[in-house]
């Protein structure tokens, strides 16, 4: 592996900075017919709860002009199902990177706690989900909220926490330093906007959940603003995520601020994109007469 594309962020040791996004690539070992998964830095696996999820009902999916629309409603087979059955075939193959979600501060301290084994790189904290002892808020949004969360978890493992920043939000920086605050080691941004579709001839909304969350393309621009802000405003590494689709993207990313990035909705279309992606940044690299990536990261003030 080439030693232009080697990092560590938190001690997690990546032959590249480019990793698969929660949600878009199952368990890693989906695509392990695809790609080669040691030229990951990592895959943010599927998001687990402490149940297992089903998922929302009706259409969960539907394209839209550069990007997509979902409401899979985190569907997943449980924390226990994963530990006994999914993480010793994925543990070897790669940096398995656990997105966790709870509907509760407790659970997001008692996943922690469980997910404290051997295999687990790192935990990842999906926060743009509502507090049902709240009132509905939606965890994300509120950066007491966001910052309870982060200590709950961080208080029960030993493993890097990562917390994964949703955009709708007035103010992204406001969470992002009350996360740091609270203990996060890395900051993910962003997650998806709120958007919808409504179909013309039924009158209804196309998805089962009639909002869902935009993804793709489209959202690049905000995505890579919001990493750049955040990268002003927190000391802790950064991994951008949010429409890349190509080694320039991913440069974009890095250059804003981002120690790494991750690949989302590009795996759906091309699932080989994120080996493209890494091996694209390589010949940048190369091109530019650089000798690690680290160079480049944070070049824009």
């Amino acid at each position: 592996m080439s030693e232009l594309l080697k990092t560590e962020i938190c001690g997690i040791k990546m032959n590249t900075p480019v990793l698969a996004a929660s949600g878009t690539f199952g368990f890693g070992e989906e695509f392990e017919n695809f790609i080669d998964l040691q030229k990951l830095g990592g895959v943010m696996v599927k998001c687990i709860t402490l149940k297992p999820r089903a998922g929302n009902v009706g259409v969960r999916i539907t394209e839209t002009p550069g990007g997509m629309l979902n409401c899979i409603g985190l569907e997943n087979p449980g924390v226990e199902k994963f530990l006994a059955e999914i993480l010793p075939r994925i543990k070897n193959k790669m940096n398995v990177i656990v997105n966790i979600s709870g509907s509760s501060v407790e659970d997001y301290g008692e996943l922690a706690k469980i997910l404290d084994v051997d295999g687990v790189a790192a935990i990842e904290l999906n926060i743009s989900c509502p507090n049902v002892k709240d009132g509905g808020i939606i965890f994300g949004t509120d950066p007491k909220a966001a910052a309870a969360v982060t200590a709950a978890a961080k208080k029960m493992t030993g493993k890097p926490v990562i917390v994964k920043l949703s955009p709708n939000v007035t103010d992204v920086t406001e969470i992002a330093r009350a996360v740091e605050a609270a203990g996060a080691d890395i900051i993910s941004l962003i997650n998806t906007l709120m958007g919808m579709e409504i179909n013309i001839n039924t009158w209804q909304p196309t998805l089962g959940n009639i909002t869902g969350g935009l993804s793709g393309g489209a959202i690049k621009p905000v995505a890579l603003r919001m990493v750049w802000q955040v990268a002003q405003a927190v000391g802790v590494p950064i991994i951008g995520m949010g429409g890349i689709r190509s080694a320039s993207d991913a440069v974009e990313f890095l250059l804003a601020g981002a120690s790494a990035v991750a690949i989302g909705t590009a795996n759906f279309s091309d699932p080989t994109v994120t080996e493209k992606i890494a091996d694209g940044l390589e010949n940048y690299l190369q091109g530019r007469g650089l000798e690690n990536v680290n160079e480049i990261i944070g070049k824009v003030k």
